[in-house]
């Protein structure tokens, strides 16, 4: 391979990491589907969260490179990326689909990922869809001890809804029901609380000039 060549192959490689430096919210989708209830539910979440001033960037698990993610290949420039990403970020926001009864293996694999202590001292806030209310308590029994044993610091009120909230229009897009709007703005002003919102910038007074 020629210099420009390679030089040409790292530069294509560098653009596709995503850059998150600079924002305190970090949104994690671990559904593997392109469009998903849980993933609607984390964009109706990013919505309320920017509303409130604050900065997010989102991680999408599955685009991850799959052979580097399921072989824990900590030399893959997009898997370190990605775990700098939350090493950065002070509240991690969770989105998954509930599969009998327990989060997606995505979202395991990529967890696995982490160090013991790669939630140390951080809010997480976990949003979850399921078929059914019968997978509600998915999230405390199963997902909730895990990001605990990772080190997070303080957990925002999880939203768990089921198929009926989140419903298709006519034009075959989610839209999630009032009430998981309501809940989301509830646990949006929870991770404000953890992450204030950046100052205005107050404009600076010139002296008059002296004649």
């Amino acid at each position: 391979m020629t210099a420009s060549a390679t030089a040409s192959t790292a530069a294509s490689t560098a653009a596709s990491i995503p850059d998150f430096a600079g924002s305190p919210v970090l949104l994690i989708a671990a559904s593997p589907s392109v469009k998903s209830r849980s993933g609607a539910l984390l964009g109706a979440a990013a919505e309320r969260l920017q509303h409130h001033g604050l900065s997010t960037r989102t991680l999408r698990i599955r685009d991850l490179p799959a052979q580097p993610l399921l072989h824990a290949d900590f030399e893959n420039a997009e898997i370190r990326a990605a775990l700098a990403a939350v090493a950065q970020a002070r509240v991690v926001v969770l989105a998954t689909p509930i599969y009998k009864a327990a989060y997606s293996g995505l979202l395991k694999v990529f967890l696995d990922l982490l160090p013991q202590d790669g939630l140390a001292g951080k809010s997480v806030w976990t949003l979850a869809t399921g078929g059914s209310m019968a997978h509600l308590l998915a999230l405390d029994y199963g997902l909730l001890p895990v990001l605990s044993a990772l080190g997070a610091r303080s957990h925002v009120d999880g939203v768990y809804a089921c198929d009926a909230q989140i419903a298709k229009d006519a034009a075959g897009e989610y839209r999630i029901n009032d009430d998981i709007a309501r809940r989301l703005l509830a646990g949006a002003s929870q991770v404000l609380d953890r992450v204030p919102a950046p100052q205005p910038v107050e404009p600076v007074s010139r002296p008059a000039l002296v004649l």
